[in-house]
């Protein structure tokens, strides 16, 4: 078996041994942040040496059992050997979609924002249930879920909301739900039980490390506090504490309210803007975040990545791979794997519909 050259083992081993090699050296806790940062990667690197060997076994242990079962002539093996090979096909199909996450910041943690789009109540509740499905869906990965910003809805859901995923490699799964995304459903809200469609929008970006620089000119800025809302318990509206920062000449606007200082809500919204504007400046290829200028879309028809649709079937499509599935509650609990894994498969290949 060749999966260990087409992974990269040892070029993996060979890294491990080089930080192991540093961490041994008598000045390495010196700098804690770098000491730090190489104990992270050391640790990555370990776990993926460590998944390809736990691969590589099931596959010594499927091929004996097959050998086995074939010297018997025995088919009670059969559904043993369809589990087995299932399994494996599947831990084998992970670290596969893990080596395409090869772009620069796929192995930071995540920001996603999300924002409802028009329709009021409807919107804003559909917007809710976006946040719940990122949570649970980061949760089942096991990475964890930090709230930046909270405004609720008038009356239901959330306005908007801002949630950072820890993990490794959570922007480069998470990137993919970049867009709108689209709701068809008999309304809750509507007495008259009328099919409705609402749309809301989440913006993922990767959370940048402080070791790369992000110029902001403190003029380009214009920075509002105003009294928090919404959860974030007891004492959180006692106070000026929530923090808005406008970006004048992209016209990105961020906020954090969910912490009681307000000095720790504007060093978040620094970091959500800082985050947003590095991604444009690295999508439209330019050197400095001066040059950019603003291009909001709408968020409504004609723009969306993916359509919810719960009446008068069920059905969740993403538009840019076609890739569909029937069982919506599974989706809304944070089932996305199956969209991910296809658009880093199509986005490799180039055969992404970006329409």
């Amino acid at each position: 078996m060749k999966w260990g050259i087409h992974f990269d083992i040892p070029a993996t081993k060979q890294e491990i041994a080089e930080l192991e090699a540093q961490q041994n050296d008598p000045g390495f806790w010196d700098d804690m942040e770098n000491s730090q940062k190489v104990l992270q990667r050391l640790k990555q690197l370990k776990d993926k040496v460590e998944g390809y060997e736990s691969l590589h076994q099931e596959w010594e242990d499927l091929t004996a059992l097959v050998e086995l079962a074939d010297e018997e002539e025995d088919l009670s093996f059969l559904e043993e050997v369809k589990a087995d090979f299932e399994k494996l096909t599947s831990h084998l199909e992970t670290m596969r979609l893990e080596t395409l996450l090869s772009g620069p910041y796929d192995k930071n943690n995540a920001i996603i924002s999300l924002h409802a789009g028009a329709g009021g109540t409807e919107a804003q509740d559909w917007a809710e249930m976006l946040l719940r499905m990122f949570t649970r869906w980061a949760e089942r990965r096991g990475f964890s879920v930090q709230t930046l910003d909270y405004l609720a809805g008038e009356e239901a859901g959330v306005k908007s909301a801002t949630i950072l995923i820890k993990g490794h490699n959570a922007y480069g799964y998470a990137k993919s739900e970049k867009g709108v995304h689209r709701l068809v459903r008999i309304s809750p809200f509507d007495s008259s039980g009328r099919r409705h469609t609402s749309f809301a929008s989440a913006d993922v970006m990767p959370e940048i490390e402080d070791d790369i620089e992000v110029n902001i000119s403190p003029e380009d800025l214009k920075v509002d506090t105003f009294r928090a809302s919404g959860a974030g318990g007891q004492h959180i509206n006692k106070t000026d504490s929530a923090i808005r920062i406008t970006h004048i000449p992209t016209g990105v606007v961020v906020s954090c309210q969910t912490e009681r200082s307000q000095h720790q809500n504007r060093e978040n919204a620094m970091k959500m803007l800082k985050a947003k504007l590095f991604e444009m400046a690295e999508r439209e290829h330019k050197e400095k975040i001066e040059d950019l200028k603003g291009d909001m879309k709408d968020i409504a028809w004609g723009s969306q990545i993916r359509s919810y649709v719960f009446h008068p079937y069920t059905m969740v499509k993403d538009h840019r791979t076609g890739y569909e599935v029937g069982n919506i509650g599974a989706v809304m609990d944070g089932d996305l794997d199956g969209f991910i894994n296809e658009y880093l498969k199509q986005a490799s290949m180039g055969t992404l519909n970006l329409k």
